[in-house]
């Protein structure tokens, strides 16, 4: 995709979802793993769909000997991810007091091609299509082999009001070694199978509705669902 195109898009919430069943399984043993989440996920955080983590797997295959994935965030539940969607609207209206509503949140939350981006899917995604509800996406980030993390030019999580914008993965404005290092993660993962959410650096998915959408696929794999729940 040329455009940026949010998840708050009528476009990502139209792809179907054809659920193969993959088991949500825990990372810690395959990956490098931060706990920074843990406060807030009671250790949901740590899962991921299978077929996320085998193609995780061979990204770190592909980067240089002396660099690893750093492995933060996985799996969400549902109630968190609308937690931490509704508090970043809530942030947006207290800093922008001149915003009409449907700038931040409009009522169908999901908006169509045309028209206004909804601003708060730039950093959080709506609940209802939310990748990390679905275990199919990864916060992460490049650590050396003493787990260091290295230098990608924000905080992992900083939003685009926070970082000026330099969270966006082609951002303007960072050092020359962090856009190196985005360079080295991107490629890593993107030979692996997975897509970047173009406003997050940190931020990749494979089988979600994004996915879909981003590579042509005709259905995502995955869809939301309660850690512990059966298919």
């Amino acid at each position: 995709m040329s455009e940026i195109i949010l998840m708050s898009d009528l476009r990502v919430a139209a792809v179907p979802v054809d659920e193969c069943g993959d088991a949500l399984v825990d990372v810690r043993g395959s990956l490098l793993v931060d706990d920074r989440k843990h406060q807030d996920s009671r250790g949901a955080e740590v899962h991921l769909r299978r077929g996320v983590l085998d193609r995780l797997l061979r990204a770190q295959t592909l980067l240089p000997e002396d660099l690893r994935l750093l492995f933060v965030e996985g799996y969400r539940p549902p109630a968190l991810q609308r937690s931490y969607f509704e508090q970043y609207a809530d942030e947006l209206r207290a800093d922008h007091p001149d915003w009409p509503a449907d700038r931040i949140l409009p009522h169908s939350r999901l908006r169509s091609s045309g028209g206004t981006p909804m601003a708060a899917s730039r950093y959080v995604s709506p609940p209802e299509i939310a990748p990390h509800t679905a275990g199919a996406a990864v916060d992460l980030t490049l650590a050396d082999t003493r787990g260091r993390e290295l230098d990608l030019g924000t905080p992992m999580n900083a939003s685009p009001e926070e970082s000026a914008g330099a969270c966006y993965t082609a951002a303007d404005g960072i050092t020359d070694e962090a856009r190196a290092n985005r360079a080295v993660l991107g490629g890593a993962l993107s030979a692996a199978g997975l897509v970047n959410y173009p406003t997050e650096w940190w931020h990749w998915s494979y089988g979600d509705r994004y996915w879909a959408l981003a590579t042509g696929a005709p259905a995502a794999l995955y869809g939301p669902r309660e850690l512990g729940a059966s298919h």
